[in-house]
């Protein structure tokens, strides 16, 4: 019988690119999420019955250990960018990465990865970076072997980063962004997931691997980049982090009086504090060479899927090409 692997959040950015590729390897793979009706299109990732979302919050201490229950490895991606409800950084980070690798142990599986971040950091001002830093350790605490993977910011066709700032150019000509010197190291979601199935399978040494790709730029430069792949031109303004602090708090406190009926994804205190570090790899950690993986470039992928935010969307270059013949004639 082939194996059996549990991916918590297996339906989010990451998890899903980890699900396809071990589906192709033939393992059987339970996708623990929270509204399973809204993973269904895990399913056709494997064979009939291959792939399953099932219910589970990672709150909940017995979903999570039902969840689990017969596997051989386990994977997980839970984590999130701003508090929400009851998802709030230290119930989801910390208590839920321990939680899952407590009964990890208690059950004995096989092989254990957890998804956490680079920056990660006890002594971090932010409280993302801190907990991510809680539940690395309460992680290797529980479950010593256990491999732990920190990327940077993270690229690819559903990604959070360059989509969200490429959507953004079709509403306004200015781009405000924060921390425009700030370094980052993106790599590509299945340079992540090819790294996590090495570890769902026993291929990966047990610690910290951090991940970033073969592009270290700042964040302005990222943007510029962006601009570039989407043949659109807008004035990228780095705001100040004072004045960033205090639009953050602004939005954050938008969220509190509503009581959360409006979530602030635009920009939070917290997101500001993590951007006055850098975000790549350090020169001492072990990451995509001790894999024997080569990381892929971002020229290799953004325009692969930014083009839709091109103003001619993908027959750009076909009116780009009947210019220049008009010109010629």
């Amino acid at each position: 019988m082939s194996k059996l692997v549990t991916i918590y959040g297996g339906s989010g950015f990451v998890g899903r690119y980890i699900a396809r590729r071990l589906a192709k390897e033939g393992w059987r793979i339970r996708v623990a999420v929270r509204r399973p009706n809204e993973a269904l299109f895990v399913k056709p990732y494997g064979a009939v019955g291959q792939v399953e979302p099932i219910l589970c919050n990672i709150r909940d201490e017995d979903s999570v250990r039902a969840a689990m229950q017969g596997a051989d490895a386990v994977v997980n991606c839970v984590g999130i960018l701003v508090n929400e409800g009851k998802n709030k950084f230290g119930a989801v980070q910390t208590e839920g990465a321990a939680r899952v690798a407590r009964l990890a142990a208690e059950q004995g599986i096989g092989q254990l990865v957890q998804i956490s971040a680079i920056g990660a950091d006890p002594e971090s001002d932010s409280e993302y970076a801190r907990t991510k830093a809680a539940g690395e350790k309460a992680v290797l605490d529980a479950y010593p072997n256990a491999v732990i993977l920190r990327p940077s910011v993270i690229f690819g066709n559903e990604d959070g980063f360059f989509n969200k700032f490429a959507a953004m150019t079709r509403l306004t000509p200015v781009l405000p962004i924060t921390g425009g010197k700030t370094k980052f190291q993106p790599v590509y979601v299945d340079d992540v997931a090819k790294a996590a199935v090495m570890g769902v399978n026993g291929k990966v040494a047990p610690g910290i691997y951090e991940l970033g790709g073969p592009d270290t730029e700042s964040f302005r430069t990222l943007i510029t980049e962006m601009l570039e792949s989407i043949n659109r031109r807008r004035f990228v303004v780095s705001l100040p982090f004072w004045m960033a602090g205090i639009l953050a708090g602004v939005f954050d406190l938008m969220q509190a009086v509503t009581g959360g009926l409006f979530v602030n994804r635009t920009l939070t205190r917290d997101q500001v504090k993590s951007l006055s570090a850098d975000n790549v790899v350090a020169p001492d950690a072990k990451g995509f060479a001790d894999l024997g993986i080569q990381p892929t470039a971002m020229e290799a992928v953004l325009p692969g899927y930014l083009w839709r935010f091109r103003p001619g969307g993908q027959y750009d270059a076909i009116k780009a090409s009947a210019k220049n013949l008009r010109k010629s004639i």
